[in-house]
C-alpha cells in the first residue's frame, strides 16, 4: 500500500516561511502528477498546487507568487515552499495524486498567527 507522509508544518508569524515535504512510498513516483492540498478549519479541502511528471506546475490563485511546488524523484518526495504566509493560509496540508487520489494521510498542520 502506498504511503504519503507529510512533514514540515508548524506555527509561524505572518510574513514567515515554511517548507513542507511529502515522502511517497512508491517506485513509480516519477511518473505521477503530485499535488498539495489544504483544509482550513471548517472548510472543504482544496488543491493548492500540483506538479506533473515533466515538472509543469499550477497554483491556486491566492498562493501564486508565494508558494512553490517542486519534486525530487530520487528521494520520491514533493515539496511546498511557502513564503509570505498569511493567517488565511492556516490549514492542515496534505499531499496526494490529483488524477487518482490515494488514501489521505493525517497531513501536517500549518498555523499562521502572531
Amino acid at each position: 500500500q502506498v504511503q504519503l507522509v507529510e512533514s514540515g508544518g508548524g506555527l509561524v508569524q505572518p510574513g514567515g516561511s515554511l517548507r513542507l515535504s511529502c515522502a511517497v512510498s512508491r517506485s513509480d513516483f516519477s511518473v505521477w502528477t503530485m499535488g498539495w492540498y489544504r483544509q482550513p478549519p471548517g472548510k472543504q479541502r482544496e488543491l493548492v498546487a500540483h506538479i506533473t511528471a515533466s515538472r509543469s506546475t499550477n497554483y491556486l490563485e491566492s498562493v501564486k507568487g508565494r508558494f512553490t511546488i517542486s519534486r525530487d524523484n530520487a528521494k520520491k518526495t514533493v515539496y511546498l515552499q511557502m513564503n509570505s504566509l498569511k493567517p488565511e493560509d492556516t490549514a492542515v496540508y496534505y499531499c496526494n495524486v490529483p488524477t487518482s487520489p490515494l488514501s489521505w494521510s493525517q497531513g501536517t498542520q500549518v498555523t499562521v498567527s502572531s
